[in-house]
């Protein structure tokens, strides 16, 4: 699951409850809704002091909107110039399943002062995610580990005990996760959004999604489209209705192989330092290698979990060093460690109790979303011929999850993004993205039609504005978010000079 590639802090919300009542429906009249009454935020590393929070309530059953519901964690950082004040820009996170409460005080460090002039910078934890009732299926820790949460096939490409795997957290969840974890999806998260919007008192919403917050940003888009102001879609979730999350994982396998030349790039040009090879096919072979050698002999790795590194531990850690340039050192350090035997570095783990909200919200956002194949021999297919044609990722993007076994019937359809609703939508993404390729990203742009412009950016990395794109896209969203102007078609940044 892609949250779990990029863990941050939880933050819990320290506020008044305001009252929510939204509309049953996403076309329905809304109903008024109290103004917030925001409070100082809980405290925590890199909390901005000018950061407020509040929590709203929302329903948990959107079709019942009269009935239970649930809270809903909400900040803001005011804009510096409320003479220049154009709304809110609301910060949606990623994941399925990352918070993003403290995200107003993350983004104020980085933005322009331009920006930061004309809009309020609103964060949120979505439901079931952080301080906004969180959800948990109460997992052992052996099952937390990330070579299970994201199903790494045995090292011969047996998938026998993924689908235990499988079996054994789709009931941990019907036995633990609760309502809540049955009204956590796609559709309920564009439903909070707007949700979100009438209690701020806005009558159109700008916003910055990123990685699955495109998604649930292009859904918001089409549920919702006279309340979007100027929408920026930052690295491309895949939008197929048919597929929705399942081709988000399975997009694994395209975009590491589209990355990791970059790596290869890197490490080559350092092999004194390495000594992976002086070229980028001599990097992928000891890196191909490596990871077969450590099936077979694991290292010792006290304090992981698991506590060893082994193949697929290697492999699951490519993916999140390919996310940035800055997480080639630690790749290429972790690679050396093991190539001699050890000892190697500190593990990094995420204490449980993030893991297991994470795993959950992930888990019920892929899983209500849509339907997923149940056969364990087609999965074993799809596995074999995707270890054939993409060996660094070894047959994991296909293979199967607990949403092959998941106990809640897909409540709602998923959403088909459409060229319906008005021209204010700007996409950004790098060609050479490893979570959500190149490849996918068209696919939005596909979907948008014209109400879309798309801006690619000649990088690697996953998160571009501000992240791993150039000063060349960087302007480009900076214009648009600030003055509203877009490209006249779609936009090529060509690569930085190095």
């Amino acid at each position: 699951m892609r949250a779990l590639t990029k863990l941050s802090a939880l933050a819990t919300a320290a506020a008044l409850t305001v009252a929510v009542a939204p509309a049953a429906s996403a076309g329905a009249m809304a109903a008024p809704v109290a103004t917030p009454v925001w409070g100082g935020c809980a405290g925590g590393a890199g909390v901005d002091p000018r950061q407020e929070c509040t929590t709203l309530r929302v329903p948990l059953d959107y079709r019942a909107p009269g009935g239970q519901t649930i809270s809903l964690a909400v900040s803001r950082i005011r804009t510096a110039k409320p003479e220049l004040r154009r709304g809110v820009l609301l910060l949606i996170p990623g994941g399925p399943g990352s918070p993003g409460l403290n995200r107003p005080s993350a983004q104020v460090k980085r933005l322009p002062q331009e920006v930061l002039d004309r809009f309020d910078l609103v964060g949120f934890d979505p439901r079931g995610v952080g301080a906004s009732s969180p959800v948990s299926c109460g997992l052992s820790k052996a099952d937390l580990a990330f070579t299970r949460i994201k199903p790494w096939p045995a090292a011969n490409g047996d998938i026998t005990e993924n689908a235990a795997w499988s079996r054994r957290i789709a009931a941990a969840c019907a036995r633990n996760g609760g309502e809540v974890l049955r009204h956590v999806s796609t559709r309920n998260e564009a439903r909070d959004i707007d949700s979100i919007r009438r209690a701020l008192g806005e009558e159109k919403l700008s916003y910055w999604g990123v990685s699955y917050g495109t998604y649930a940003g292009a859904v918001y888009a089409e549920l919702f489209p006279e309340r979007t102001d100027r929408v920026v879609l930052d690295s491309n979730d895949d939008p197929d209705p048919r597929r929705v999350a399942r081709a988000w994982l399975a997009n694994y396998s395209v975009g590491v192989e589209d990355r990791f030349p970059d790596f290869a790039a890197w490490a080559a040009a350092r092999d004194g330092e390495y000594g992976f090879g002086r070229d980028q096919a001599a990097v992928r072979r000891t890196f191909l290698r490596l990871a077969e050698r450590l099936d077979r002999q694991p290292v010792p790795w006290p304090g992981a979990n698991p506590e060893e590194l082994n193949g697929n531990v290697l492999r699951d850690t490519v993916l999140t060093a390919l996310y940035s340039d800055a997480g080639f050192p630690m790749l290429a350090g972790l690679m050396r460690a093991a190539m001699a035997g050890g000892p190697l570095p500190a593990p990094n783990t995420p204490p449980e109790s993030a893991l297991q909200n994470i795993a959950a919200s992930a888990a019920a956002t892929l899983c209500n979303d849509v339907e997923w194949p149940s056969s364990v021999d087609w999965h074993r297919r799809q596995v074999a011929r995707d270890r054939a044609r993409y060996p660094l990722t070894a047959g994991m993007p296909v293979n199967m999850g607990p949403c092959a076994y998941w106990p809640y019937p897909v409540a709602e359809a998923p959403v088909r993004i459409t060229s319906r609703g008005p021209s204010n939508v700007l996409l950004i993404q790098n060609l050479r993205d490893p979570s959500t390729p190149y490849s996918g990203a068209k696919k939005m742009r596909r979907a948008f039609g014209e109400r879309a412009r798309m801006v690619v950016v000649d990088s690697g990395g996953h998160g571009v504005y501000l992240a791993n794109g150039n000063a060349c896209g960087d302007r480009t969203v900076t214009a648009f978010l600030t003055e509203g102007v877009r490209p006249e078609r779609d936009l090529l940044c060509e690569a930085a000079a190095k």
